[in-house]
């Protein structure tokens, strides 16, 4: 999302760290990995050009057009180009393996948006969740930290990092956030893939077919930040949580949660099963399930809706 800047600084619209928690409360963050510590590098922006040649046509005499007919045929005009829009646009505002497969141009857009999107674009500082919590109540989350843009070991463990090797990792942004009563934390990502749609549906079949999205030795890892109330949000507090495989773009999106206090939870539930009603498990009963779920949706639609804006940055 643009050029790195300095940590925090204004007008970064990626930087290395972003922390919203109040300034001093806490050091540096870092990313999560098998060896603590390890830096994650960024990469640069990238940028399109585009050039347009009108082709040059003999004049002819031709009849003059009725009015009305005119009017009509502009019309017609217009509903079919909105038809279409309306078709492409459609397509990408809901994931569908079936629909018309988008042209290998949208997806190389898609894999670019990472670095030309503003962070609180893709990770919103303030998600509302209307409806998202159990029965239907509102939720309303905030951004605790952004963490660095880097490679995919850090936030996967060995199984998961396996299960993703056929669509290949470009990058994994990820973002941590909390509720409003600061008792639940999630963290959010995305895996922009070098992988075609014909690799995405396949993963997104193995996935659907195989269950992998509801095994717990394939959840993603947490992104904890050290003087906040995630601070304690480490692989044993991993409660529930959901993975995606988009078919119309190169992205994976995912979510984990778990409780603030750092308490550990001995069997984490997928957020397919904890969101649904009766359920009696600790991440279910605490609503977790639905943090994760209802996250994960909103982040995903600001993907989509950034690669449809007429108005993103190049």
């Amino acid at each position: 999302m643009g050029s790195p800047g300095s940590p925090g600084s204004p007008g970064s619209p990626w930087p290395w760290m972003t922390h919203d928690a109040p300034p001093g409360s806490h050091p540096p963050g870092f990313p999560l990995s098998p060896h603590p510590g390890a830096a994650l590098p960024g990469a640069p922006a990238g940028a399109f050009a585009e050039t347009l040649a009108e082709p040059s046509a003999r004049l002819r005499r031709v009849r003059e057009r009725r009015p009305a007919r005119a009017v009509a045929a502009l019309v017609c005009v217009v509903l079919g180009l909105g038809l279409i829009g309306g078709a492409v646009a459609g397509s990408w505002l809901v994931d569908d393996p079936a629909a018309s497969p988008a042209s290998p141009s949208r997806y190389a857009d898609v894999r670019a948006l990472w670095h030309s999107v503003p962070v609180d674009t893709l990770f919103p500082r303030t998600i509302k969740g209307e409806g998202a919590g159990p029965g239907g109540a509102d939720r309303v989350w905030t951004r605790v930290a952004v963490a660095p843009d880097g490679p995919c070991a850090g936030a996967f463990d060995p199984l998961l990092l396996k299960a993703l090797r056929p669509v290949g990792c470009l990058r994994v942004l990820r973002a941590t956030y909390t509720d409003a009563t600061a008792s639940g934390v999630t963290t959010v990502g995305m895996v922009v893939t070098e992988a075609d749609r014909s690799a995405m549906v396949d993963l997104s079949r193995r996935f659907s077919q195989e269950d992998l999205d509801e095994r717990a030795d394939l959840m993603p890892r947490t992104y904890p930040v050290p003087g906040t109330v995630a601070a304690g949000f480490g692989d044993r507090q991993r409660a529930s949580w959901t993975v995606r495989v988009l078919t119309d773009a190169p992205v994976v999106v995912f979510a984990v949660s778990g409780f603030a206090d750092g308490r550990p939870v001995a069997e984490p539930v997928p957020a397919a099963e904890a969101t649904v009603p009766g359920e009696t498990s600790a991440a279910a009963q605490a609503g977790l399930g639905h943090e994760a779920r209802g996250i994960a949706d909103r982040v995903e639609g600001a993907l989509r809706e950034s690669a449809t804006s007429p108005e993103r940055p190049e």
